[in-house]
């Protein structure tokens, strides 16, 4: 449940089980695709996976000059989910199936890669000739091994279909993209159990988040600072909070004396528990498997983007 801070202070009675941090996280900068440049709290050289999620990205803020967006042309994967995320600016996507579609400002792609696809991300025509700011976020979600080969399947909600909700006394507003917050649930299924919240936090405004005790749970850090959990552990922009699987609430709080709003991703899952095996755009459960994926892809069983 997300709650103000008025909410709050009749919960503290309670005992709550909140969750303590496990540890905070720097995110890197390096380049993906044709050369656009993110921000990546993991993987990265000491922290690979938190399972069941493999990837998160973070592609600007930044404003792009007319003819300068940059995009990842064709390119697969196979085994995982990849989840697009735009706040701002506007991508095309097309793939060997046959399927093409637009990614505008809060909008939502989930594509299920299962057994495979070849697609392409990049600028849409438009805002190549326009330029403008560009801002989003992709997560990888693997895939249990039950599911790695299914056949691939898309979800594609623009925002307007993107439940929201705001508190009572305005303090927090929140974008469902999976599970549930403030009475309001997420109009995309998934694999596994799933929380994906986007969170917009005034001075003042304090978040609990219901999350099971057997996900594994971390926010990142779009904008602002705050504090979270339930040691009030200090966070800041382009930081990734880990969470103790050690209660079933997430606290999250932007101070009363804070001169900004705090923008942050709350996102959790259950931890699969499996064997991985991960080479660049393929992630099965065994090498052999990622052999497999390479010989698929390079004699053409994976398909191939049509022009």
């Amino acid at each position: 449940m997300l709650m103000g801070s008025e909410a709050l202070r009749s919960e503290e009675t309670d005992g709550g089980g909140r969750r303590t941090v496990a540890g905070v996280v720097n995110s890197i900068e390096t380049l993906e695709g044709g050369g656009f440049l993110v921000r990546r709290p993991f993987p990265k050289a000491s922290f690979s996976e938190f399972d069941p999620f493999l990837l998160l990205d973070e592609m600007g803020p930044m404003e792009v000059a007319p003819g300068e967006a940059k995009g990842a042309p064709d390119h697969p994967h196979r085994g995982f989910e990849t989840v697009t995320y735009m706040l701002s600016g506007d991508m095309e996507h097309k793939d060997s199936s046959g399927h093409a579609g637009q990614l505008r400002s809060g909008d939502v792609q989930w594509m299920t890669a299962g057994s495979g696809v070849v697609h392409a991300e990049m600028p849409s025509a438009e805002f190549m000739r326009t330029g403008g700011r560009m801002h989003g976020f992709q997560l990888w979600v693997n895939l249990p091994q039950r599911d790695k080969m299914i056949k691939p399947r898309y979800q594609e909600i623009p925002g307007s279909r993107i439940p929201k909700a705001t508190s009572p006394d305005g303090s927090v507003s929140v974008d469902v993209i999976a599970g549930e917050a403030m009475g309001e649930k997420a109009v995309i299924e998934t694999r596994t159990p799933i929380i994906y919240l986007h969170y917009r936090i005034k001075p003042g405004g304090v978040v609990n988040q219901k999350v099971p005790h057997d996900y594994n749970a971390f926010v990142y850090i779009v904008e602002g600072a705050g504090l979270f959990g339930a040691e009030g552990e200090r966070g800041a922009d382009g930081q990734m909070i880990m969470f103790a699987p050690d209660g079933d609430e997430v606290r999250i709080e932007n101070p009363a004396d804070a001169d900004a709003k705090l923008e942050v991703l709350l996102i959790a899952g259950v931890p699969l528990n499996e064997p991985i095996a991960r080479y660049g755009p393929f992630v099965m459960n065994t090498e052999t498997e990622i052999h497999q994926a390479f010989e698929d892809y390079s004699r053409g069983r994976i398909g191939a983007i049509k022009s």
